[in-house]
């Protein structure tokens, strides 16, 4: 009887098993022919979104590095630039200065020659009035001590012979 139970034991275990494999084909065939191409087309989908997300990534990382560099030119362009203002304002600077110092030497020196030129001709204006005052109370000094009056050639011959003694005397003091 035991042998009785383990062969029917084994024969439904062997049928259980054989409709399990057999539902499990059927299943799978039915799977295949409803399911699976919509699956495989799901993966493909996932699998092609995959491969353009890192084609992208790839992409926008080469952009990335490739803007990078150019705002390191333009940074090094503005640098350049920044430096040649600076430089050419220095020059500026420089130059005004110096052409203001000039322009300040130039005028300096035209009021000093102006100046000695007022000064000259005041000179000579007041040498000159000094020298008629001079000659006129010379001659009347001389007409009084000659008790005559001189007539007007001897009287422009003293005055130029006074000035000339005057004008010697000024310039040897």
């Amino acid at each position: 009887m035991l042998n009785l139970v383990i062969a029917e034991a084994v024969n439904t275990t062997l049928g259980n098993l054989i409709a399990v494999t057999g539902a499990f084909v059927i299943l799978m065939a039915l799977l295949k022919k409803f399911a699976w191409g919509a699956v495989q087309d799901i993966l493909q989908k996932r699998e092609d979104k995959i491969a353009n997300d890192l084609d992208s990534a790839e992409q926008s990382r080469v952009k990335a590095a490739e803007l990078e560099k150019e705002r390191e030119t333009q940074l090094a362009s503005s640098r350049s630039d920044a430096a040649d203002i600076i430089k050419n304002a220095k020059e500026s600077g420089e130059l005004s200065r110096q052409n203001i110092i000039k322009d300040t030497k130039e005028e300096v020196s035209r009021l000093k020659d102006r100046a000695q030129a007022e000064i000259k001709d005041e000179r000579e204006n007041a040498l000159t009035s000094v020298k008629d005052d001079v000659a006129t109370l010379s001659l009347q000094i001389a007409e009084k001590i000659l008790s005559k009056e001189l007539s007007q050639d001897a009287h422009q011959d003293l005055i130029n012979n006074y000035m000339d003694k005057l004008g010697n005397t000024k310039h040897e003091a």
